[in-house]
């Protein structure tokens, strides 16, 4: 009989961390994300990500951080939904469904993992195909919006902003196919998890120290920090498994 063995919990505390940081500048801007939604959601928001996020780092109560921060970020994804229908060749509301969904995902996962609900075989099947699907939709909203996107990449970074822009939106696909085609998939999830905090070390936190006041700087960069907290939640149990799975039975 194969016992279970211990995974990293790295992947859980930056996702953790993040969403206390969610709630913090939620609380000091009165708005999530820059939505401008009704003050009684903001603040009970708010309150649910500083609590799920605080909750998410201990072992006894990261099951209960974990169903409060997917339930938070659940609502706010579906706020997404109307967008979607009034304006469905837009992609910028699936875009932002599917950032919120990626931070579902990987509340459901620490979930899912702590619970037993499910095997670990099913449960990292369940993850790689969310988390590539939320993948799939970052490689087109970079590419509908490439521009703007190679406008973010610092200038100083050789050879050109555009190349860099090119280059990630082809990463993402790759991540992508890896995840759903379960080819390399453990890799791909580190990848990924690396390029996202790549992403927010050098693109984000230089523009929130050039314009700390900026609200969609603060959230910009803590939504990537948390989307990358997703990448490891995920890194985190697929190489569980394939560790477990060589185990000695």
């Amino acid at each position: 009989m194969t016992e279970s063995t211990p995974g990293s919990n790295l992947g859980r505390h930056m996702f953790g961390v993040a969403a206390l940081a969610f709630g913090i500048i939620t609380l000091a801007w009165h708005d999530y994300n820059g939505w401008h939604q009704p003050r009684y959601l903001v603040y009970a928001a708010a309150a649910a990500l500083i609590f799920g996020g605080a909750a998410i780092q201990f072992r006894r109560t990261s099951k209960t951080g974990a169903a409060l921060l997917a339930v938070v970020y659940l609502v706010f994804a579906l706020q997404c939904v109307p967008g979607i229908f009034a304006a469905p060749r837009i992609y910028n509301s699936w875009g932002n469904f599917f950032e919120q969904f990626s931070l579902v995902a990987g509340a459901a996962i620490v979930y899912a993992r702590l619970s037993s609900a499910c095997s670990r075989e099913t449960l990292s099947r369940i993850g790689r195909i969310l988390l590539g699907i939320c993948a799939a939709s970052f490689t087109l909203e970079q590419a509908f919006y490439l521009h703007p996107t190679a406008s973010l990449v610092p200038k100083w970074l050789p050879p050109s902003q555009m190349f860099w822009a090119v280059t990630t939106t082809v990463l993402f696909a790759l991540a992508a196919v890896a995840l759903l085609t379960n080819r390399m998939a453990l890799l791909a999830a580190r990848l990924l998890t690396m390029m996202l905090v790549i992403f927010g070390l050098i693109v984000w936190i230089p523009l929130l120290l050039s314009a700390p006041r900026g609200h969609t700087n603060w959230s910009e960069t803590v939504e990537t920090f948390a989307i990358a907290g997703t990448a490891w939640i995920l890194a985190d149990l697929l190489g569980e498994y394939r560790l477990n799975d060589h185990l000695p039975r």
